[in-house]
């Protein structure tokens, strides 16, 4: 993927944001559980970062998917992934149906102020029984007159607490799990939605995370983002993009934690001389950029196909497999090199051991991917 002049200034514009409006404040959001995601993304819109690749007719800035995942690299530099999660909700997860197949009036409804960050998005597809198998999830919604009458409840809702709406996956009908389908638009604010205790997580704790249960929920079927019965088809698309978000937005922060790990190294004494003179730990640091830039390139390449109109399926799951796995892996190894203050609160690679666990459980588990890329590969039938 060329980064052209364009790509470069967009992606130092993004840069000079993270490290301004959130990194300086991560600590304390962390601490909090909670982050103020209307400023932030109203900030986030007056600099029209919200709409990169939405079309220019709804406010967006009409952009291929390269310049999106120019931004999703960049937020990297806010150290913080549960920020940049919640950004990437708004992004990549909560929007790309509503904006590919959502009609005219839904999207100047919904889209309009998402992309100007004056409402925050989130998308709900998760539940108790049904987390990474999308098939098997319950929550209903019955037609009354114009309306749907939903029922149910999602789970691990990123956003939740702070939500205008939720993109939610319902069954319409009692079909083919994989044709009865669709994705819904319900307001926060709609009598009959509840949202729980926010939930104690390992990590991305900046980042608010609940359940949200749906009573009786009157919505109308105008709320519904294009044809029912295709919402299951439409979710693995927008899987798609949410993939290729959450593997190139971790890109920096491993290749921050690797920096910070070789600066403390090069401070750090022990037996007579500084950590890094150890050999060992010079390969393996360099092993794991080689493996954070091999990373990059796949998911630079999964990008270009996307744009060219191709299924990216294998090369997303390959690109969000490998992430997964590598963060764990740099974040592991840098807590180890940073010795006692590795196991303590007061460094990047601590942070990042928590946080990029759930790398291989959101978007997908690990065993999801594996499973895709076995079907691809001819062998499950």
């Amino acid at each position: 993927m060329y980064l052209n002049e364009e790509k470069k200034a967009l992606f130092n514009t993004v840069k000079e944001f993270a490290k301004k409006e959130i990194k300086p404040f991560a600590e304390e959001w962390e601490q909090s559980g909670f982050f103020p995601a209307h400023d932030l993304f109203k900030k986030m819109g007056d600099l029209d970062l919200l709409g990169i690749t939405k079309s220019e007719e709804f406010g967006g800035m009409g952009l291929d998917y390269s310049y999106g995942l120019v931004f999703a690299e960049a937020l990297g530099h806010a150290d913080d992934c549960g920020v940049v999660t919640a950004i990437g909700v708004q992004t990549d997860m909560a929007t790309p149906a509503l904006e590919r197949y959502g009609s005219d009036e839904l999207k100047i409804e919904f889209l309009v102020p998402a992309i100007k960050g004056e409402k925050v998005a989130s998308i709900a597809i998760s539940e108790t029984g049904g987390g990474s198998d999308v098939s098997a999830l319950k929550t209903n919604a019955v037609k009354k007159g114009d309306d749907y009458i939903i029922n149910g409840q999602k789970m691990w809702i990123t956003n939740a607490t702070q939500a205008d709406y939720f993109c939610t996956l319902v069954n319409t009908s009692d079909d083919n799990p994989h044709i009865n389908k669709s994705l819904v638009i319900i307001p926060s604010i709609t009598k009959g939605v509840s949202i729980g205790d926010k939930i104690d997580k390992l990590g991305l704790r900046s980042s608010d995370t609940a359940p949200v249960y749906f009573d009786n929920v009157c919505v109308p079927q105008r709320y519904r983002i294009g044809i029912e019965g295709e919402g299951f088809k439409m979710q693995m698309e927008q899987f798609q993009e949410e993939r290729l978000f959450i593997s190139a937005s971790i890109l920096v922060s491993m290749d921050n934690c690797i920096d910070y790990t070789i600066e403390y190294c090069n401070e750090r004494k022990a037996f007579g001389k500084r950590i890094i003179d150890n050999q060992a730990i010079q390969f393996r640091l360099s092993e794991l950029k080689t493996e954070v830039e091999a990373l990059r390139s796949l998911i630079y390449r999964a990008c270009e196909n996307y744009i060219r109109g191709e299924d990216v399926t294998v090369l997303a799951s390959m690109a969000k497999l490998k992430s997964g796995r590598l963060i764990r892996e740099v974040a592991d190894t840098c807590v180890q090199y940073y010795g006692g203050m590795g196991f303590t609160w007061e460094n990047q690679a601590s942070k990042l051991y928590r946080d990029g666990r759930l790398h291989s459980i959101g978007g997908g588990t690990d065993e999801i991917m594996l499973r895709i890329i076995s079907k691809y590969l001819k062998m499950v039938k």
